[in-house]
């Protein structure tokens, strides 16, 4: 199976010419996943580029391969945001791992009035930081061509403000219509999930006054780490995707 590395300063490549590889990503390949000459692999930056070719150098501080094929591809519409709540232990984390794999296109940090995990003072740049590292690594074990933008930390009336532009899906035990009942649009798609006490009566109230749809994914309650994967599961069936 071909792997994926990135290389953000890329900006373009050509059938026949050599790419390389330089820093943690090249000593990776090497020592990690003992990346050989011969192998077949893909460079790309993040942004719909990807490059791939066998390996003709691979040590621990260099990668390059020959360009076999080149491909841009265009970002999905209609873009996929999964707003996730704050939760302890590494649930956020499990959720927006397993979202970039299922093809999210951004994730947004919530700090819901029932998050136990908080991000205040220097925690804000700190958990942001690995949050972008956590989609970066999984668009790399899901060979995407692109990689999630990681948004900044919203409060209850940022998450509301993006009802303005986008079709808001809340996920809620008790929603007022399925999930599966729902037909995609145009539209940028917003999936919102709570913390592991759920998502308060009063933020409900105001998500829904800003036109948010309180919908349900089923007669089960999931944890927060699954209810967003799970909700991007059915929308990519929905959507054509799968």
């Amino acid at each position: 199976m071909s792997s994926l590395y990135l290389r953000e300063d890329l900006e373009a490549a050509e059938v026949g010419a050599r790419l390389t590889l330089t820093g943690p990503e090249a000593k990776h390949a090497a020592t990690v996943n003992r990346t050989r000459p011969g192998q077949t692999v893909s460079i790309g930056n993040g942004r719909g580029l990807v490059a791939s070719g066998d390996v003709v150098v691979a040590t621990g501080a260099e990668l390059t391969i020959e360009v076999a094929s080149v491909r841009q591809e265009e970002p999905p519409a209609p873009r996929i945001t999964l707003v996730q709540a704050l939760a302890k232990g590494d649930r956020d984390e499990l959720a927006i791992q397993a979202a970039t794999e299922l093809g999210v296109d951004r994730v947004v940090p919530w700090s819901a009035s029932r998050s136990v995990s908080r991000w205040e003072g220097a925690k804000v740049a700190k958990g942001r930081d690995r949050w972008s590292t956590i989609v970066r690594e999984a668009a790399k074990q899901s060979i995407r061509a692109w990689v999630p933008e990681v948004g900044e930390l919203a409060t209850t009336a940022q998450v509301a403000d993006l009802a303005d532009g986008a079709d808001v899906l809340v996920l809620e035990p008790t929603g007022d219509s399925a999930l599966t009942a729902f037909t995609p649009g145009e539209r940028e798609l917003v999936l919102v999930v709570g913390p592991e006490g759920g998502i308060a009566p009063g933020e409900l109230e105001v998500l829904r006054a800003a036109g948010a749809r309180i919908v349900r994914l089923g007669d089960t309650v999931l944890r927060t780490s699954t209810a967003g994967p799970a909700a991007l599961a059915v929308l990519n069936a929905s959507l054509g995707r799968w």
